[in-house]
């Protein structure tokens, strides 16, 4: 069984409370024996697989296998095309450089609905949302990327693993997939 998680903002990526304000992943109903397949922290959002399938884990997660996963981010401020090119080459994260990745910014910018709670708002600071694609995920890997050029990340949202998009799911439900929607998931061509 694989299912199709739309994780909001303030959910764990674990079934078990952490002493946090953050909800688990027992609140939603899944079935039992379910796992997550990587994680999102709680502060991040979008889509999130969960499967009682041995051995996905790796076939998802492992860098070795470069599966792609695609986040939009809002940013502070528009980034020049210089700062994209350092993500595209990847970039020095705490003694780590990241594999190159795919980034750009989306054209035109999404209207997504607001959170709860909102992000921070500043005045005299605009935002931008960015697309990065990047086939590894290390701990809050994004956010230190878009740190790592000069810009925070506000708001993350995780919207394709592989070839499946973050479609028709709104946060906090979830649903079985289908065998075709499954193969999106580990589409080669997505990779």
């Amino acid at each position: 069984m694989l299912i199709a998680f739309h994780k909001p903002y303030g959910v764990l990526s674990a079934f078990t409370e952490d002493g946090s304000n953050n909800r688990p992943l027992s609140g939603f109903g899944f079935p039992k024996r379910v796992y997550p397949l990587g994680r999102l922290d709680a502060d991040s959002e979008g889509l999130l697989l969960l499967s009682d399938e041995p051995g996905l884990n790796t076939r998802l997660l492992d860098p070795r296998f470069g599966h792609r996963r695609v986040y939009w981010a809002q940013i502070e401020r528009v980034p020049e095309g210089s700062s994209l090119d350092r993500l595209r080459r990847g970039v020095d994260i705490q003694g780590y450089r990241t594999l190159p990745c795919d980034a750009f910014i989306l054209d035109p910018q999404p209207t997504i609905p607001e959170r709860e709670p909102p992000i921070r708002f500043r005045k005299s600071v605009p935002t931008c949302w960015l697309s990065l694609q990047l086939s590894e995920g290390k701990n809050r890997q994004a956010r230190k990327m878009t740190a790592a050029i000069g810009h925070a990340t506000l708001r993350l949202i995780r919207m394709k693993i592989g070839a499946f998009p973050l479609v028709d799911l709104a946060p906090g439900a979830w649903r079985t997939l289908s065998d075709s929607e499954r193969n999106l998931i580990f589409d080669p061509s997505s990779d």
